[in-house]
């Protein structure tokens, strides 16, 4: 069968890394006899300049008609003046909600090759794997919220947070069966001495869990969490958590590997997934050919396992870029004296040559 699968470039450094990619996931979908049929789209601010709106329902026909979507980046200080609806990084939540997304993926590894440029010691970072799934649909982000300005008063404000059973139960099963596939252990992260979410959220993880008899459940604190993964991050599997929790997390585990571009997300749910690397647009190096690919291209490794069942080509691009990385081969976030330098093109076109 041929698939289609939805390129958005996006904005700043997007087309490069999304460009970069593409030759990769071609080169790996042709050695594994996996058809696929691209069809490029608009979101962000690019959307934005040439619709005069972020995302268009173009772009979100095509997205809800597609097997995936492969996106870069969007928004950047260009567009930070619009109105609020307008703002770039709305496509983003529109392309969420559109296509009922809910579980955020974020794989963390640390390549041996790449153990001495974390900023913990190599000893303690080398060999982490690390998957966080974060709840990507509900909680803080989408509950009402207020901000009130009362003359002769504190300016005060404040925002919801809501789970319901059904969004936990979900996203834990999520969680426990990626785990079948990896070292079978959770550990599910709230705050349940203070948040009464946090306390539905254990209660529902406990139950959930039950199910999955060989998958081993245990809690952490989001504030123990965030230290033990600097203190023992070896020590961890998956992490499942909400939203707000997932949101700060990862982004704290992604420094372990030593650098923000190397690291790629998956969002699924009922429909077509959504893959990007978990970096911003990084405007002030757009253009340039210094932005790393590697998380755009294992985004497109993700987006092959998950949503084409195309384990084999999804192997060869992590195979390819563990290899490369091996080699001494770097972009700028990671160059170091001894090593030998490439630039956005030239690095994915070196993992395309070992694919």
């Amino acid at each position: 069968m041929t698939y289609r699968v939805v390129v958005i470039p996006g904005d700043g450094i997007g087309p490069e890394v999304v460009a970069a990619a593409l030759g990769v996931l071609r080169k790996a979908a042709a050695k594994g006899g996996v058809n696929i049929e691209y069809e490029h789209c608009l979101a962000g601010g690019a959307a934005l300049d040439q619709c005069g709106e972020p995302l268009p329902a173009a772009t979100v026909a095509a997205a809800k008609a597609a097997d995936a979507v492969l996106l870069g980046a969007v928004g950047g200080p260009k567009w930070d003046g619009v109105a609020p609806h307008l703002r770039a990084e709305k496509a983003i939540l529109g392309l969420r909600k559109a296509l009922g997304l809910y579980a955020n993926l974020r794989p963390v590894r640390v390549w041996d090759a790449l153990a001495p440029h974390s900023p913990l010691k190599a000893e303690a970072v080398a060999g982490a794997d690390i998957l966080i799934v974060r709840e990507l649909s509900g909680g803080i982000y989408y509950g009402a919220r207020k901000e009130a300005h009362v003359a002769d008063a504190p300016d005060e404000a404040w925002d919801t947070e809501i789970y319901t059973a059904p969004e936990i139960e979900r996203i834990v099963r999520v969680a426990c069966r990626a785990a079948r596939l990896r070292r079978k252990r959770v550990t599910s992260v709230d705050k349940a001495n203070v948040l009464a979410t946090s306390r539905l959220w254990r209660t529902v993880a406990e139950r959930t869990a039950a199910a999955f008899p060989d998958v081993r459940l245990d809690h952490l604190y989001v504030d123990n969490c965030a230290m033990q993964l600097v203190l023992a991050p070896k020590n961890f599997d998956v992490i499942v958590t909400g939203n707000l929790f997932g949101d700060i997390l990862s982004d704290e585990a992604a420094v372990l590997a030593g650098s923000i571009g190397l690291l790629p997300s998956a969002s699924l749910g009922d429909g077509p997934g959504l893959y990007e690397p978990i970096h911003g647009s990084a405007p002030d190096i757009a253009g340039q050919g210094v932005a790393n690919p590697i998380g755009c291209i294992l985004s497109a490794a993700m987006l092959l396992r998950h949503s084409l069942d195309a384990k084999a080509a999804a192997d060869a691009i992590e195979q390819a870029v563990e290899a490369v990385l091996a080699e001494g081969y770097r972009t700028a976030d990671l160059y170091r004296p001894g090593l030998t330098r490439l630039s956005t093109e030239e690095m994915a076109r070196r993992i395309e040559e070992e694919i």
